[in-house]
């Protein structure tokens, strides 16, 4: 594969602004990288997204979506700490 042009990369780029647009409107905790379904009111807007985006792009754009999500959340004083230590039970 061949680099994207500037046309190509500014295509992909308001692809993945508009596909991560609708998920805060429609599923704002929604992560890509988890496995969940596509919410169904954004499948188009992902499928132009991996369409005008490289694979790998697509790859790399889900995961900085997640862990920008994760860093809002640590901001906001979330620990994973005490969501693990909730699920584990001493024997």
């Amino acid at each position: 594969m061949s680099f994207p042009t500037k046309e190509q990369r500014i295509k992909c780029w308001s692809s993945r602004d508009e596909y991560w647009k609708c998920l805060s409107e429609n599923a704002p905790q929604h992560s890509s990288t988890s496995g969940e379904n596509v919410p169904n009111a954004c499948e188009r807007l992902r499928k132009l997204f991996e369409t005008h985006c490289p694979g790998q792009w697509v790859k790399h754009f889900d995961r900085k979506r997640t862990y920008e999500q994760f860093k809002e959340r640590m901001e906001r004083g979330y620990d994973p700490l005490e969501e693990t230590s909730k699920g584990f039970k001493a024997s």
